[in-house]
């Protein structure tokens, strides 16, 4: 939502700015030279990105369209989850999880956190850790090792969109000087005519280069930024149940095991201490 907001205030700035100076609005609605840099664009992205890497970015655009769902509740909620997943295990022993790890969608465990299950990439990686447990596959320092590279490899594949949106972005500007000479061709035909057609003609080349400036740095630009920093924000969901999920597998007591994890959360999005014990304190093992 952020996104579209952010959006419509470049451009109404732009245009209402040039309005304030009487500028013909016709003049900038110039389908041929939209044509020309959008398609060239999507053209250069078609070539150089691989088919997969294609796919997820039509999933990353419009996740950055929804906004982060990265919310203080959002993590109060994966803090909760922890803590009564560890309790159970402390009381019950790690075998007593393994129905639980194996099908979460239907677990009395995981069911009663909804934002955490649509989560499917967390899910997993909260699921494959806890089966390592369970099945005793793993020390604390296997554990460990393993969920650090799982959130590495998942952030290097999170920054493949955001990189190419950015080069993306950096030839807009090029692109629209291509559109911009295309135009002085085309008034270049019209040399013998009226100074009025020839001005029109100028005008219609020039915002070429405008259109390539304002998609580059007024949307394309800020929305590879934007999906880079949900990229940020994911690879922090996933810390915050790697350092909690270790502290236990480590020895530490359930409610040391969340503060451990609440600690990874970036301060605006902390639940405060006091808080979450409140909270913790209504789970009851099963």
């Amino acid at each position: 939502m952020f996104v579209i907001i952010g959006i419509v205030i470049v451009l109404s700035s732009v245009i209402g700015g040039y309005l304030l100076v009487n500028g013909p609005l016709v003049v900038l609605f110039q389908p041929s030279e939209l044509l020309i840099i959008g398609g060239a664009a999507l053209g250069s992205i078609i070539t150089s990105t691989p088919p997969k890497t294609l796919a997820l970015m039509a999933k990353k655009i419009p996740a950055a369209l929804k906004g982060s769902p990265y919310s203080k509740e959002a993590f109060a909620e994966l803090l909760r989850l922890q803590y009564e997943i560890y309790v159970n295990a402390k009381k019950n022993g790690m075998l007593s999880l393994e129905e639980d790890v194996n099908s979460p969608a239907t677990s009395s465990i995981f069911s009663k956190y909804p934002s955490f299950l649509v989560n499917h990439h967390a899910v997993e990686f909260f699921c494959d850790a806890l089966k390592l447990l369970v099945n005793g596959a793993a020390q604390s320092e296997e554990l460990e090792l393993a969920m650090e590279a799982e959130i590495e490899t998942h952030h290097e594949e999170n920054s493949l969109v955001p990189s190419i949106l950015m080069r993306t972005a950096d030839s807009m500007p090029g692109l629209g000087i291509v559109a911009a000479v295309l135009g002085i061709v085309v008034t270049m035909q019209h040399l013998d005519g009226p100074p009025e057609e020839l001005g029109h003609h100028i005008a219609a080349a020039l915002v070429g280069t405008f259109l390539g400036l304002l998609l580059c740095y007024g949307i394309v630009a800020p929305l590879a930024n934007n999906i880079n920093n949900l990229a940020h924000e994911e690879a922090r969901y996933l810390t915050c149940i790697k350092a909690g999920l270790v502290a236990f597998a480590n020895g530490a007591a359930p409610i040391t095991a969340v503060e451990f994890a609440r600690k990874t959360i970036y301060s605006f999005v902390r639940p405060p201490s006091a808080e979450i014990e409140t909270q913790l304190r209504e789970i009851k093992p099963r």
